[in-house]
């Protein structure tokens, strides 16, 4: 009867040896993807900064109000001439794109989600302008 118990518990023993073996790799994974989705920041919401204008000394408050929706970013940005909706967005992982269109002028957004604040560099027809947006408080 020895032999028999010595047996089971060396089948019980690779048995725990493999499932450590499948079940580690599984944990680091969920655990990275935990992770990864705790310290993304989450876009939706109003977010405001200030442009630098390229080729002058012109400053241009604005706000945008995000809404995610999986990959797809849409909502509204507000300037002084008025609320335009954002067209074309997308957004992946922590990078996002979207494009205003204001008196009849494309002006093409792509950015980086932070913790506590996005760096946003627009398309001003080939000068392009970096600025910091955050939420406001």
């Amino acid at each position: 009867m020895p032999q028999k118990n010595t047996c089971y518990i060396l089948v019980r023993l690779m048995n725990l040896r493999m499932k450590r073996k499948l079940l580690n790799p599984l944990a680091l994974i969920i655990c990275s993807f935990l992770f990864i989705i705790a310290t993304t920041a989450d876009l939706n919401g109003k977010w405001v900064g200030v442009i630098n204008i390229p080729g002058g000394s012109q400053y241009l408050d604005v706000a945008y109000n995000f809404k995610v929706d999986g990959e797809k970013l849409t909502g509204t940005a507000t300037s002084p001439s008025g609320d335009v909706p954002i067209d074309n967005g997308k957004i992946s992982g922590d990078k996002f794109s979207f494009s205003v269109n204001v008196d009849n002028t494309v002006y093409p957004h792509t950015g980086k989600i932070y913790a506590d604040s996005c760096a946003v560099d627009i398309d001003f027809g080939g000068e392009k302008s970096h600025f910091i947006i955050k939420r406001p408080k």
